[in-house]
This record gives structure tokens, C-alpha cells and sequence, in this order.
């Protein structure tokens, strides 16, 4: 574990509409982390839906069609595991930097929830279940939806207390 998480109480969002999109690849672990997303959407009241993508490269695209059809905040969930070539890196890239580049351009957050992982056993490890020790689901939909709430109740142009 690269640290410890810190304490953070999920805000209401009773009026956001949070887009949960997946990748295919690795579905039964998938399927972990969007129980984790739906989960944190279900504290914060905000309605949320999942989408489904092929895989991670197509997740940045996925959540540009998500704010173009009026979603507050998207959650991005992948699993790419190193393997023997290049392509790990060049998948990773991409994904970061589109989603970033997404949601920059749309103003909007985006719960980075794709696990970028050696072997299955570590992402396993991250995916929420009984023997887990993270649970990067939810951690990255609570990321999102901590940044709508900054920007729904404009608190970025206020000093917090």
C-alpha cells in the first residue's frame, strides 16, 4: 500500500448525475470496482449509471460522451497488468492523459479508478472484496464526487475554515 487513505465523509449530492464507466477487460474484477463506485454514489445520494467500454483506452472518450449528455462527474474503472511488451505503457498513457485532457476541457471530475497493476493478484488486492485491502472503486468515485460537490457549492473561490 502506498499510504494511508485519509478520512473523508461523502458529501450529499442528491441532484448530481454520476457516470460510471468500466472496461471490459478483467470484467470479474471490473465488476468489484463499479459495486465500489455504485456504493459511494449510493452514500452521497447522487444517481449514478453504468456504462460499459471494450477497454481502458476507450474510457476517456466514454466520459467526454458522459459530460456531453449532462453528467456532473464520470468514475473511470480499468484493470491493465503489465505483460512482456510496450503496450502496458502506451495503454497507461493514453488513458491518463485523456482523461485528464477530458476533464480539463469539460471543467468537470473524473475518479481515476483504473488499476495499473503487475500481476492479477494486485488488483485483486485493490478491487474492494472481503480480502482486499483497498477498495479503489469507491475511493475514486468519493474523488469525484468530493470535487463536484467543491464546484456545485463554488468553494474553490471561497477560503474553507
Amino acid at each position: 500500500m502506498a499510504g494511508s487513505a485519509p478520512e473523508v465523509s461523502i458529501k450529499e449530492m442528491p441532484n448530481a448525475k454520476i457516470a460510471i464507466i468500466s472496461a471490459t477487460w478483467h470484467d470479474d474484477i471490473c465488476a468489484d470496482l463499479i459495486k465500489g463506485a455504485q456504493r459511494a454514489c449510493d452514500q452521497a445520494k447522487a444517481a449514478s449509471e453504468v456504462i460499459r467500454v471494450p477497454g481502458s483506452f476507450e474510457l476517456p472518450l466514454a466520459a467526454q460522451f458522459a459530460f456531453e449528455k449532462g453528467f456532473d462527474a464520470a468514475v473511470v474503472l480499468g484493470v491493465v497488468i503489465q505483460g512482456e511488451t510496450p503496450h502496458f505503457d502506451y495503454v497507461c498513457q493514453g488513458v491518463t492523459q485523456g482523461v485528464m485532457d477530458v476533464s480539463l476541457k469539460f471543467s468537470k471530475p473524473i475518479g481515476f479508478g483504473v488499476l495499473t497493476v503487475n500481476t492479477i493478484e494486485q488488483a485483486i488486492a485493490r478491487c474492494g472484496r472481503p480480502e482486499s485491502f483497498e477498495d479503489k472503486g469507491f475511493d475514486s468515485a468519493v474523488a469525484a464526487i468530493e470535487l463536484a460537490y467543491i464546484a456545485a457549492n463554488d468553494r474553490l473561490l471561497k477560503p474553507i475554515k
